[in-house]
């Protein structure tokens, strides 16, 4: 397909019932990711994140182009915003599940002493003696 063909194919605006749908498998991953996280379930979180990634993108598409002709119901913008803040409890919650665990890698496997000039030895440190 050329880019000509791009531009002269039309395209749909959802309404409200495209909207619905869309919202709604976005809310569905995001309760399937919730579950995956306190079960804390990586193959499971894995998966769902993929999911709701492309369900975010596609409603986020889909919301954008309703919007541009005023035809978002404010109940659904609601609900869009609502799904929002849940991907950003979600985003935090693993956040802090990644620094708890890095630092319990920390404990359990301590880094040797970091050299970044190296060691001084007497000859070395002859150098700055003057």
């Amino acid at each position: 397909m050329t880019a000509l063909n791009l531009r002269s194919t039309p395209v749909h605006c959802p309404d409200a019932a495209d909207l619905e749908r869309l919202l709604s498998a976005v809310e569905v991953d995001l309760n399937a990711l919730g579950d995956s996280l306190r079960l804390r379930d990586s193959d499971r979180i894995e998966r769902h994140s993929g999911d709701l990634r492309e369900a975010l993108t596609r409603a986020l598409d889909g919301f954008t182009r309703a919007s541009r002709t005023g035809q978002v119901p404010a109940a659904l913008r609601a609900r869009l915003v609502k799904a929002s803040g849940q991907v950003a409890v979600q985003r935090e919650s693993l956040l802090r599940a990644t620094v708890a665990l890095d630092s319990a890698l920390e404990a359990l496997l301590p880094r040797e002493d970091a050299v970044v000039y190296g060691r001084l030895d007497s000859r070395s440190s002859a150098l700055f003696t003057h």
